[in-house]
């Protein structure tokens, strides 16, 4: 929806920007997109002025060209060599200044310059109405009529409309705020300032016409009706301020009717429409229903067959408009119509709104009739339609004003407690503010107590029918922003949150690891003592013993997934199954101070050879970056990002990493120890990961992120770097991704090298760097720009040496 600032400040005094109003409008709920400049003509006619012509030559060299010397204000007159037949001595013309910039209508901007022509200087030129954009015609220079001092700006002579527009994104419920006095209401609330509304003119009937009576045969669909009959109009252009506030709203403009009705429409919100007199049958007007499967021509030409359940506009021979919706082709205006009679009602939404979407139509009128408009404005904007009908298009009332309205429709009455004001919006507001902020906007306040009031809304506010309404209103008003978040933040839902179902979420991982060729194992939760005793990464002290032992081998709970994962391992490479991968959900157990503990653990384990032996390669056995795949791939199906890595060697690894979400240990990964495969009797490496299943169940996500896919290309740029063996790949990748910026799409490793072609010590590193923009395709400039800012980063930062 499109507001006009100019439209605007005609009802209330406005001396903020417009980028200021918008804001304004944006904190009290009416979302303002954005703020567009309108003028009316492109360019706004700059640098283009009103001169006189003092002397007029053929030009020595051309017999098609004038020298003339034109006065445009300045000190001294202006040599400008003219083209146009019919430029003659003591003219007032149009003329464009040196540096002025032209929109002809047809063809593109051009700038005007100091210049020779036919070796006589130019300084400027005099004006067709073509080239300066208001007019097509090029038969030769505007000569005008005019009493306008030279130099005067040409914007003044045409009337040029300069104006800012407001694009506002309308939410369904501010039914309310769809025209500019809605907006202005809002603005009279915000800045406690009055606002003014033409007064309501009587409609004397100024001479007498064809008769005209309503009858309304289905009043809960048209709960009011209201008409009058106009004559001698004479249809034709509008004048240039309604032409460019339409403009500036985004509409054409057609004839001088049809543009005051959508005036009325943007401006007021009440929609109207006009019918042709002539075309009415009887002079009877009939609201009502049309059976169903009804032919009937809109006035975009189409047949529609009817349903039978919108609302119609009749005459005693049939259909003349679906009401609220789309006008009827035989009962339109045109050119040659003389007399109308003019129609403003207000419709049920509900009967609106079906129409509308069984005959896929949509309109400017539908679209604030099945949202709810005023049942108190049909009249008024009546009057204010008619008042512009005399004014610009000669029309002479010729009917008694028409209003059907046999049931008002009530105000509502909602019963608010100062309580409950204070506990929704958070913050005690005063009783005082409460009543002044509502009578901004003409919510009535009756029957005050110390505990609350009765409010007294009115109709054309369809949102507001409870006390939370009334209480949003105040706190739109009073300001979100003035409300102090408190330092133990909460709130409440309105809708249920779901528990997570965690067998669900572990079933989830089930069907994936098993996917991906993996065995889930289920061991025993009672293990040897041994393993503590002589792993050295388990405590004794916290191992949770069985009084009733079965054996020495099932004396304690287990306190890690290892060892029963282990023995498992030992047992199926005794029996030549060599090349394994399995997985086990499992709970461990530990003893501590205030008594026992335990949590849930998920465990990994490969073994052998990743694939078998064949003609096409060798056997190539699991690595680590195998397992490190596999949990990645957990993570990922759980939604969630690791924080940051550390290396461990120490039991029950060799060597491996440590994950971390922020403070909190994820797990761990890594190839296990000889001394803890020694204790389970395995004979061959086995790679091991134990993640907190507990955290990584608290922490799952069922959202997925999702991003639109750039449509420009990807780059890929390589660096070699030697840098210490102490530093690790996640050490560079963190120092990449803070270097590389938003363009850093991703970074990988190629080649890793070690060996006597460089220092003792050092090690290579081969990255790749994937760079991607997603607005703009990249330049080689930006792309040597953000790989010098990684190159300086690892240098600076992990002291690595670019080899070339």
């Amino acid at each position: 929806m499109k507001i006009s600032i100019n439209r605007l400040k005609q009802y209330i005094s406005l001396t903020e920007s417009p980028e200021e109003i918008a804001a304004l409008l944006t904190r009290s709920g009416l979302e303002v997109e954005g703020v567009e400049e309108f003028v009316s003509v492109s360019g706004g006619l700059e640098g283009i002025v009103i001169g006189e012509v003092l002397t007029c030559e053929k030009h020595p060299d051309a017999d098609k060209l004038s020298i003339t010397t034109v006065d445009i204000g300045l000190e001294t007159p202006s040599q400008i060599v003219c083209g146009a037949s019919n430029v003659a001595a003591g003219q007032k013309v149009v003329v464009a200044t040196v540096g002025a910039k032209l929109f002809p209508t047809n063809g593109e901007p051009f700038e005007i310059k100091k210049a020779k022509i036919r070796g006589q200087a130019s300084e400027g030129m005099i004006c067709a109405e073509d080239e300066i954009g208001i007019g097509t015609s090029h038969a030769g220079i505007m000569v005008l009529d005019t009493v306008l001092p030279n130099g005067t700006p040409a914007k003044e002579y045409f009337e040029v409309s300069e104006d800012h527009v407001l694009e506002i994104g309308l939410t369904p419920n501010r039914a309310d705020a769809a025209s500019h006095l809605g907006v202005a209401r809002d603005l009279k609330a915000l800045l406690r300032r009055s606002i003014c509304l033409p007064a309501e003119k009587d409609l004397t009937k100024e001479v007498t016409g064809p008769s005209i009576s309503v009858e309304v045969q289905d009043a809960k669909d048209c709960p009011r009706y209201a008409g009058v009959v106009v004559t001698d109009l004479k249809v034709a252009s509008s004048p240039q301020w309604l032409q460019n506030f339409l403009r500036s709203i985004g509409l054409e403009p057609i004839n001088n009717v049809v543009d005051i009705t959508n005036f009325i429409l943007h401006d007021l919100g009440q929609p109207l429409h006009a019918f042709d007199l002539e075309k009415i049958s009887d002079g009877k007007i009939i609201v009502g229903k049309l059976p169903k499967d009804t032919p009937f021509v809109t006035l975009d030409e189409k047949e529609r067959k009817l349903s039978g359940e919108e609302l119609m506009i009749c005459d005693p021979n049939g259909g003349m408009c679906i009401a609220g919706i789309f006008g009827g082709k035989g009962s339109g205006v045109s050119d040659q119509t003389t007399s109308i009679f003019l129609e403003s009602a207000y419709f049920s939404p509900d009967v609106i709104r079906k129409g509308s979407q069984f005959h896929g139509l949509k309109t400017d009128a539908s679209f604030r009739f099945e949202r709810g408009t005023d049942p108190n404005m049909p009249v008024y904007a009546l009057k204010r339609a008619v008042a512009l009908l005399q004014e610009i298009a000669g029309g002479k009332v010729a009917s008694e004003l028409i209003d059907v309205y046999p049931n008002p429709v009530q105000e509502f009455v909602v019963e608010v407690e100062y309580a409950h004001v204070n506990r929704l919006i958070g913050k005690k507001i005063e009783p005082s503010e409460v009543k002044s902020i509502l009578e901004s906007l003409d919510i009535r306040v009756e029957n005050e107590t110390q505990t609350g009031f009765t409010a007294i809304v009115k109709p054309y506010r369809v949102d507001v029918i409870r006390e939370a309404d009334i209480i949003e209103e105040i706190l739109r008003i009073h300001g979100f922003h003035q409300v102090e978040l408190s330092e133990k933040l909460s709130t409440d839902f309105l809708a249920d949150h779901p528990v997570k179902d965690l067998n669900k979420l572990q079933y989830r991982l089930t069907e994936m690891l098993a996917g991906l060729g993996y065995y889930e194992l289920i061991t025993n939760s009672l293990t040897k003592p041994v393993y503590a005793e002589k792993s050295g990464f388990l405590d004794v002290a916290q191992n949770v013993e069985i009084f009733n032992k079965l054996s020495e081998d099932l004396g304690v709970m287990r306190q890690s997934l290892l060892f029963s994962g282990l023995e498992v391992m030992s047992h199926n490479i005794n029996r030549k199954q060599t090349d394994l991968r399995a997985f086990e959900f499992g709970t461990v157990y530990h003893k501590v101070a205030s008594g026992y503990k335990e949590g849930r653990r998920l465990a990994i384990f490969h073994s052998g050879n990743r694939s078998a032996e064949s003609w096409i390669e060798p056997a190539k056995p699991f690595a680590f970056a195998d397992l490190f795949s596999t949990v990645e791939r957990v993570l990922e199906r759980l939604n969630i990002e690791v924080g940051s890595m550390e290396v461990v060697e120490s039991a029950p690894f060799a060597y491996g990493l440590i994950l971390k979400l922020g403070e909190k240990e994820i797990g761990r990964l890594g190839l296990v120890d000889d001394k803890m495969l020694k204790l389970a009797e395995v004979r061959q490496d086995v790679w091991f990961a134990e993640l907190d299943w507990d955290l990584l169940a608290k922490k799952a996500s069922g959202l997925k992120k999702y991003q639109e896919i750039s449509r420009f290309p990807e780059v890929r740029r390589d660096l070699s770097l030697v840098i210490d063996k102490t530093v690790t790949y996640d050490q560079v990748k963190v120092v990449a991704e803070k270097a590389g910026g938003k363009l850093l799409r991703k970074i990988g490793v190629f080649d890793v090298y070690q060996g006597d072609k460089i220092e003792a010590g050092k090690k290579a590193y081969a990255l790749s760097f994937i760079l991607q923009d997603q607005e703009n395709t990249l330049t080689d400039k930006v792309i040597d720009k953000t790989m010098s800012k990684l190159i300086e980063a690892f240098q600076q930062q992990v002291g690595a040496v670019i080899r070339s």
